[in-house]
């Protein structure tokens, strides 16, 4: 009983790889936010929350097709954390006002403005 107790445990254990993967993503994740969180305007956090999960998304989906990551897997991929920073993004996205989006871009392109005065 215990001999096949411990080979079901050998079978189930998460991959270190994903486990690395997950991390790193939660630190790409978390350091951006913090700052966000610290930086800007109560209004201005959600929009630009959503926009770093979907960059996140895009920049974990690019990863996962350059180098070669199965879909079908039964450990997390690239591929899952792509689609999650993207339901993250979306719920984001959802939360926020309109006008705050809005105002994020009037107050970025204020800042930065591509024609001299």
């Amino acid at each position: 009983m215990i001999a096949s107790n411990a080979t079901w445990i050998k079978r189930n254990v998460p991959s270190l790889k994903s486990f690395g993967i997950l991390a790193l993503s939660s630190v790409l994740i978390a350091a951006p936010a913090f700052l966000m969180i610290r930086l800007l305007e109560p209004g201005f956090v959600l929009p630009a929350f959503s926009i770093l999960l979907f960059s996140d998304a895009a920049i974990a989906a690019i990863v996962a097709r350059a180098i070669h990551v199965r879909r079908n897997s039964e450990n997390v991929t690239l591929w899952d954390i792509a689609g999650a920073f993207t339901m993250m993004g979306c719920a984001a996205a959802i939360f926020s006002e309109p006008d705050q989006a809005v105002r994020l871009f009037e107050q970025l392109v204020e800042q930065h403005p591509d024609t001299p005065p």
